[in-house]
């Protein structure tokens, strides 16, 4: 009874292992390649359980996913004008031909990143070779790209491979060539700002013409009504003197004595040399003696 038993137990044991090694699934993240005495069997794209003949066969899986190829280096290029620039790129791609990507890289995804690498640098550096640094940098970006990527995607798909997208992440120029960028970008400012200087003070001199001009206009018109103002006083006050002196003609005489008098005696040390019986004193003398025509004493 136990030999039987052990003989249904080793049975059980060697048909669950059969089972086991006859089974195998796949994720909805990756294809299967099955193969028979080392040849291509059957390409399986679908998830799921699927069988195989065990100890003769034998599966194989690859990512279905899209995989990132980024260098981990900046790249030298040369553009049309002969100078370098620093290119540090990626490439979006995934498997789209399983059974052309085992035969034409053997399934192994580090020689395809090297194939891809090597084609992703050489269609940069012959788009370089055709545009300026402006270009590269913001000018043409977009199209670099583009024309990579489909360069790229011929040879890619010889290994069953399809391009996602080609990306530039950094292009720069390298640093002996950014200094001297640098100093000429910063000489050219400085002429653009001496310039800016120089239109600046020439506007300057100009508004201050214009206003220095506009000044003695100004002083001009306001002397000229001055002017006119005080000769229409001037006048007036001739026409009220000679009205004053036609109405009565001592007391204008007074008034203009009186003013004679205070023009003159303005300081306490103002002298004058003048005969006493000058009419310059005959209203001090005597007020009335203009009237009566003797003087007072």
């Amino acid at each position: 009874m136990r030999t039987g038993l052990g003989a249904i137990l080793a049975t059980v044991v060697v048909v669950l292992l059969i089972t086991s090694m006859s089974l195998f699934t796949v994720d909805q993240r990756e294809r299967a390649i099955v193969f028979q005495l080392g040849e291509i069997k059957d390409v399986i794209e679908q998830p799921g359980l699927n069988v195989k003949w065990p100890l003769i066969q034998n599966v194989r899986f690859f990512d279905r996913r899209i995989l990132t190829l980024d260098s981990p280096d900046a790249e030298r290029f040369i553009t049309s004008e002969k100078k370098n620039v620093l290119v540090d790129s990626f490439l979006k791609w995934r498997i789209a031909d399983v059974r052309q990507y085992y035969i034409s890289v053997r399934g192994d995804e580090t020689l395809a990143q090297t194939r891809l690498q090597q084609r992703v640098n050489a269609a940069l550096r012959e788009e370089f070779g055709k545009r300026t640094v402006h270009d590269v940098v913001s000018g043409e970006r977009d199209t670099i790209m583009r024309v990579v990527a489909e360069k790229v995607e011929n040879d890619a798909k010889d290994i069953g491979v399809q391009i996602v997208d080609v990306r530039l992440k950094r292009v720069e120029l390298p640093q002996e060539v950014s200094d001297a960028v640098y100093r000429r970008m910063e000489a050219e400012r400085r002429a653009v700002a001496s310039e800016l200087r120089s239109q600046g003070f020439a506007i300057a001199e100009k508004l201050r013409a214009e206003a220095d001009r506009e000044r003695e206009v100004i002083i001009a018109e306001a002397y000229r009504e001055a002017e006119r103002a005080r000769g229409e006083g001037d006048a007036r006050a001739t026409s009220i003197y000679a009205r004053a002196f036609s109405e009565n003609p001592e007391f204008y005489a007074f008034y203009r004595s009186l003013e004679a008098y205070r023009g003159s005696f303005r300081g306490s040390g103002d002298i004058f040399v003048l005969e006493p019986k000058s009419d310059f004193f005959k209203y001090l003398k005597s007020p009335g003696g203009a009237r009566t025509g003797t003087p007072g004493k």
